[in-house]
């Protein structure tokens, strides 16, 4: 451990421990006692007001007023920390192992009442969040260093349908979207900005290519104005009007899709602006998971697609019953 950081430690620990002996700073840190004294000198030499007492109860302390000031993190600030990280683990932070360090450092130079304070605070605090992608933590951590220096990757990319192809990409941000990573990313081969999806790269290396992102680039907007319906470039977008129980009503109105385009919510009622091809494409499967909580009113090009879909699926169920032979 470098010197600054033994210093930062000792600070921290008499912040919490109000009055610790040279041998016990030594003991704590598995340093030699020497090596504090050293810290203890630096420390007074750049201004931190130490005061040593000697005698049985003597020892290192701060002064009072220094001790006091907002130079730590204070419970409130500990706790979020904590459930901050619980999130990230489950989400499939890539830098794991760095953050389980952030966090014994917290609770390794937290005092008695402090630590009491955050176990009680995370024992009753969970997150269960759906299974995330099988996206490699290396992968995960390659790309993120190359977003923040700006180096070129190359790829082999695994499409939808099977097919692997490779490129060279310049990574702009990383996206974590529904229990995926996504990478958002200039690509050599199509000449233009796309989303990858981190699990679909089957090999990658860094290469000696530099980039600068585009100023101002926002890749968590790109991405959802790429996920979203396009209601923006749609010259007259399609209200959609659902009736239904309003706790359906309401959840659908916190989803990802038709949160961005709610345009009036009455009690069990409310009213989406989407373009046409989404109400084509996709809209109607995802309404048709709803069964019969909602009813769509209005238009009746909805209603047709969502009478087709359904009558698909039901065509699909019933033929062939109880084979492994797909339906032709």
């Amino acid at each position: 451990m470098p010197k600054a950081a033994h210093m930062l430690a000792i600070l921290w620990l008499l912040k919490s421990r109000k009055r610790m002996t040279a041998r016990e700073l030594a003991e704590e840190l598995e340093i030699h006692v020497r090596t504090v004294y050293r810290c203890i000198d630096a420390l007074c030499a750049s201004g931190v007001p130490i005061r040593s007492e000697s005698g049985h109860h003597g020892g290192y302390s701060l002064l009072e007023s220094f001790a006091e000031a907002p130079l730590f993190f204070d419970p409130d600030e500990q706790k979020a920390l904590m459930h901050a990280a619980i999130f990230a683990r489950e989400a499939g932070y890539p830098f794991g192992e760095a953050l389980n360090r952030a966090i014994d450092k917290l609770k390794r130079y937290a005092n008695e009442e402090q630590l009491a304070h955050i176990n009680r605070h995370v024992a009753g605090f969970d997150v269960i969040i759906p299974p995330s992608d099988s996206s490699p933590e290396a992968l995960l951590k390659e790309l993120e260093r190359s977003v923040a220096d700006g180096r070129t990757l190359f790829i082999e990319y695994q499409k939808g349908d099977g097919t692997v192809r490779s490129r060279h990409i310049d990574p702009y941000g990383l996206v974590y979207w529904k229990g995926r990573w996504y990478v958002v990313a200039h690509c050599h081969f199509r000449r233009e900005i796309r989303c990858f999806r981190a699990d679909r790269i089957r090999a990658f290396s860094l290469t000696d290519s530099v980039f600068q992102r585009p100023p101002e680039f926002s890749a968590r907007q790109f991405f959802l104005q790429r996920m979203l319906p396009d209601t923006v470039n749609s010259e007259q977008p399609v209200v959609i009007h659902i009736r239904g129980k309003e706790e359906a009503v309401q959840d659908l109105c916190r989803q990802w899709l038709f949160g961005h385009v709610l345009v009036k919510r009455s009690g069990n009622e409310a009213w989406f602006g989407v373009d046409e091809r989404a109400i084509r494409t996709y809209v109607p499967y995802f309404l048709l998971t709803y069964g019969t909580s909602i009813r769509v009113l209005e238009p009746s090009l909805l209603q047709e697609r969502l009478v087709e879909v359904a009558s698909e699926l039901l065509d699909h169920y019933r033929c062939v019953p109880f084979t492994d032979r797909e339906c032709q």
